[in-house]
């Protein structure tokens, strides 16, 4: 590719986003009591020189303070799969606050049951509870598993993803050993006296690590997503189960982002069998929430131990965990919003997509590639598609993407800041994929002239 010209046309759409959005730049200009300038800091993880500021949001549409409506495939990436402020969720939302009363009360509610079983038809897991965010729910699987097992150490795959968990912060460095992952910030000690670490769709160096004997769990994405999607190769899943049991080690399956894979996440579509399973993010509606699920087997074990004060040291999430809003949120998203209805919907979408990526590639003879999981789909710039999360974060091309994210905004089409996915939600149409698919194509016309 020629970076003159690829530094041309990023310098053109800079400019452009800050001709168009002079509301957004100054509202970003204004916030000095923001640490960062923004609410939270990776929203300057954005192509630009300042962010879009939100003005308005529903179903697959973003409005910004400047008066722009996009295309949104980012979905506040994966929190609002479930569409922005479905009708359902909002009505509910509006009922348990307003009318009925009491977000949150330290007290159960039986909306709490109606979920936990229909997050145990989804995923096969027998017992549930509830956070607020999927980190939360990762963390508190670690402790349960180191626990159970009397093991110290988590192994997790190579640039995966589960939330600030200061145990997955780690990757397989450049000698093969386990090393912090860069930019890493306040780490509480070496990661490495907590973690361990293999890539994914590598089982000898996964068998390597467990033989240590000192792994209470495998956390892992069924997929990896947020460093692009890596698809699992054939046997590979088989694989990790087998071992983790044949080293003691529990398997928890974290279906954050995976969860686009259908109703059951990975987890039910290719019949996947983990001891534990953590969820966050679209589970809400746009609701803060999140969840996590045990076995039969290890809630037995965990409920039946007399020294582990599962009450109070033990609790997890804060007192707003579980608390009757969210779980009023996620009953009705589960069951009038992301139904197994609405996930083949936009699993067709999601091919409808990648169908249309794919031929802009081929009409330029690029050497990228296409990964897809369910009603996720992704390009990258290398082909074939990266096998393992170090191979696929040497893909990265950040002004290349900058220009990508850049120019198709600038005409209306939002996808994930952190890389090029697009995620369909229930309001997604065929003309909005097709909208993205001529304007890729009007991209790459010119940048490669």
């Amino acid at each position: 590719m020629d970076r003159a010209r690829l530094h041309q046309l990023l310098a053109r759409e800079s400019a452009d986003a800050e001709r168009r959005n002079p509301r957004s730049r100054a509202a970003y200009e204004r916030a000095g009591h923001l640490f960062g300038r923004v609410p939270m800091t990776w929203m300057n993880k954005t192509a630009g020189a300042f962010p879009r500021y939100l003005d308005g949001a529903r179903g697959a549409r973003v409005t910004d303070i400047d008066g722009h409506e996009y295309i949104d495939f980012c979905l506040g990436d994966t929190g609002a799969m479930a569409g922005h402020s479905p009708a359902a969720v909002a009505a509910e939302v509006e009922r348990r606050f307003t009318r009925q009363g009491g977000a949150t009360a330290m007290l159960p509610t039986e909306d709490a049951e109606v979920v936990g079983a229909e997050l145990t038809r989804r995923f096969g897991l027998a017992r549930w509870s509830f956070s607020l965010t999927a980190t939360d729910a990762n963390r508190w699987a670690v402790r349960l598993a180191r626990a159970v097992t009397g093991r110290s150490k988590i192994l997790v795959n190579s640039y995966s993803y589960h939330g600030s968990v200061d145990e997955s912060l780690i990757v397989v460095g450049p000698d093969g050993n386990g090393a912090a992952r860069p930019g890493n910030v306040g780490a509480p000690c070496d990661v490495t006296l907590t973690s361990r670490v293999a890539e994914f769709n590598d089982l000898d160096g996964l068998e390597r690590e467990l033989a240590h004997g000192d792994v209470a769990a495998v956390l892992m994405e069924p997929a990896l997503t947020n460093i692009g999607i890596v698809l699992p190769e054939p046997g590979y899943l088989d694989g990790v189960r087998e071992l983790t049991r044949r080293h003691g080690t529990l398997l928890i399956n974290d279906e954050t982002h995976t969860f686009s894979a259908g109703p059951g996440g990975c987890t039910a579509a290719w019949d996947l069998e983990p001891d534990m399973l953590t969820i966050g993010k679209a589970v809400g509606g746009g609701i803060p929430a999140g969840a996590y699920g045990l076995s039969a087997a290890l809630a037995d074990r965990l409920l039946a131990r007399d020294d582990l004060d599962l009450v109070d040291m033990g609790g997890v999430g804060g007192t707003l965990a579980g608390n009757a809003l969210s779980v009023a949120a996620m009953r009705v998203t589960l069951e009038q919003v992301l139904t197994d209805e609405a996930f083949a919907r936009m699993a067709k979408l999601s091919e409808r997509f990648d169908t249309g990526v794919r031929a802009g590639i081929a009409a330029h003879a690029l050497p990228w590639s296409v990964s897809r999981l369910g009603a996720r789909t992704e390009y990258r710039f290398t082909d074939p598609a990266p096998r393992t999360g170090t191979a696929s974060a040497a893909a990265g091309d950040t002004e290349l993407e900058d220009f990508l994210h850049l120019y198709l905004a600038n005409r209306g089409i939002l996808l994930t800041p952190f890389h090029n996915m697009a995620l369909m939600c229930p309001d997604t149409t065929e003309q909005d994929v097709d909208t993205h698919t001529g304007l890729f194509a009007a991209a790459l016309a010119e940048l490669t002239g």
